[in-house]
Parts: C-alpha cells; structure tokens; sequence
C-alpha cells in the first residue's frame, strides 16, 4: 500500500510491499512544499499542493492510483471513553449519544469512526476509542487528493499513523510508559502507550514553523539555506553556539505545549511519570532540540527510525537516503502499513 503524508512543510510518499516476514520498501520519496502553502491545515495555495502530490508520485511509483492519507490539528479530535457493554445498533447508539455528549462540532458536521479497544465482561464495560473530523475540513482535504489523479481508499490520523509505524518496528514494552512525540512544522502529535498499548493522543499546536522562521531571521538566510540548517547541513558556516540559543528560544511555545500535554497525560493515567520518549518528524532532525526537550522534560529520548524493521536497498533511491530522513517518514510509513 502507498501512504501519501502532505505536511505544512514537505509531502512524504512511501509504498511498502507486504513479505512473509514483514515489510519492504519499494519506492519513496519528499517533496518541499512553497512557503505558506499550507498553514495550520488551511489550505492557502491548491495548485501548488497539488502540482506537487502529482510530481511526487510520478517521480516515486507513476502506477499509483490508491493512496492512505492522514488528517491532523484542530479540526481532528480523538476520545477514549467506557460505556455498558453492547453489541450492534444498541452499541452504535450509545456511542453516537457519547459522541454527541463529548465533541466541541455539531455531530451534524462531523465524519466519525470508532473503535473498541477492549471489553471487560467482568464488570460489563467496553473501552471505546472515537475519532471525529470536520466533514467540511475533509472534503476539502480529500478534494485535493483526488484532484491529483489519486483515490484516497483510508483516511487515517497522524497520531495514530505513527502508533502503527512504532508498532511496526519496535516491540513496545509493557513494563514502560513510553511518548511517542512527532514534531511536524504546524503540529505535534503525542502519543501515550501504556501497559504496551495506545493509551491516548494529544496535540500541541506548535511545531517546526516557529524555529525555521526565527532562523531564517536571525542569520538572514533564504529558504534553501534555512532548511540546510535546520537539518544540521551547516556546522561549519553557522554559529552553533548562537543557532544553539536561537533554536532553545524559538522552541519555548513547544516545551512548555509538551510539558502540558505530558502533565494532562499524568493525571489522566494517574502515572507519576513517563518512561521514554521516541522522536519523529522534522524536529527530530532539528539540531540541539532532542536534547531541550530531554532537558526540559526529564525523561531520556531515542530518535524514531521507522524503517528499522523494514527491508530495502539504498541503490533503489538514488540521491534520496531514507536512513538519513528516516524520521521523517513515520507518518507515511504507518499509512503504508494499514490495508483498504
């Protein structure tokens, strides 16, 4: 299946094969997005989008015609709730009411899914995860997907993209609470697991645009060269000691957002502390923030590769080294795992 990840910054292609043992990976590739093409999940330039989806995937697999997508931020919101256990229509019933109870949109103007996690026929409950997306957010999403020559056959979240692309690499331990924090330019997603499992999400709406932008001001530099050091590509001919500064300063609105959402998370698992946390997204590749946040937060990171259990051969990509943007790629990675 291919995943197709369109960020405020880049659009991401992945498509991986399914092997007795695994995965492989078959094509992939990035594309960089105009400045203010896309902000805050509004859309501000379709042509561009667009243009830029078709060159990607015409560039990476011109076969593809089906692609999983994801949608994240404020139009997205994701719930856990328990309710007496059901079954059928009695059980889409009590989780609509629940749904009507818990949702900040008329459910009227909403696409939902839900699913149940678990059931406890002890004390016959049932733990049902809801996720809601503004209908009209989705459509004019979707419109520009389908507007590339593609068919977008799932829609999933990013959170929850990333949760698949973990569990698909890595083996997650029952014994320890673990974040999964992705740093996108507009949004970070964090993801709790617990016990092994997905436990909750929350996003901080503040990401990499805050730091790319005060870089671009402070050193005067034009967007090519921003980005090259934003991505660590520019040791010798910049300051480190003052992009260490500009970068601890710029990134202040996102600590003090993952410092909420970690705390919320606390006192909703009734947990004393968070064991680990895994990095993606662009901000992992962001030189000197892991190292704040693990700072900031008190707790020991390790930087997401998602392509740890999944086969593939470097030559097949040319210029492009998944390893080397491997962070990147948690999103469309998880999308590529899921199945129509």
């Amino acid at each position: 299946m291919a995943g197709l990840d369109i960020g405020a910054s880049s659009i991401k292609f992945i498509r991986l094969e399914t092997r007795a043992d695994g995965y492989a990976l078959t094509a992939a590739g990035t594309r960089e997005l105009p400045p203010e093409a896309l902000v805050a999940e509004e859309i501000k330039d379709r042509e561009a989008i667009i243009l830029n989806i078709q060159s990607l995937v015409d560039a990476c697999d011109p076969k593809t015609r089906e692609v999983v997508v994801s949608v994240a931020g404020h139009a997205v919101i994701t719930d856990k709730f328990e309710i007496d256990q059901k079954s059928g229509a009695e059980a889409e019933q009590a989780i609509l009411f629940e749904a009507e109870q818990r949702s900040p949109f008329d459910v009227d103007d909403v696409s939902m899914a839900y699913h149940i996690l678990r059931e406890d026929d002890e004390r016959r409950k049932m733990e049902v995860l809801l996720v809601a997306a503004r209908r009209e957010y989705m459509t004019e999403y979707l419109n520009l997907v389908t507007d590339a020559g593609l068919t977008p056959v799932v829609v999933d979240t990013d959170a929850f993209a990333v949760y698949n692309a973990y569990e698909a690499n890595y083996d997650p331990d029952p014994d320890r609470i673990t974040a999964l924090v992705n740093i996108g330019f507009d949004t970070t997603n964090v993801i709790f697991l617990k016990d092994g499992l997905f436990h909750s999400t929350r996003d901080v709406s503040s990401g990499g645009r805050a730091i790319f932008d005060t870089i671009q001001k402070e050193f005067r530099l034009n967007r090519d060269l921003t980005e090259n050091v934003i991505r660590g590509e520019l040791d010798s001919t910049v300051d480190q000691e003052m992009l260490k500064t500009t970068i601890l300063s710029a990134a202040e609105e996102l600590l003090t957002g993952l410092e909420v959402a970690f705390s919320y998370f606390k006192s909703l698992a009734k947990v004393d502390a968070v064991d680990w946390t895994v990095l993606s997204g662009g901000g992992a590749l962001i030189p000197f923030l892991p190292e704040c946040i693990q700072s900031r937060l008190g707790i020991p990171i390790e930087i997401f590769n998602p392509l740890r259990n999944i086969e593939y051969d470097p030559e097949q990509f040319g210029g492009l080294d998944p390893e080397k943007i491997a962070p990147l790629l948690a999103v469309p990675v998880g999308l590529a795992t899921r199945r129509a």
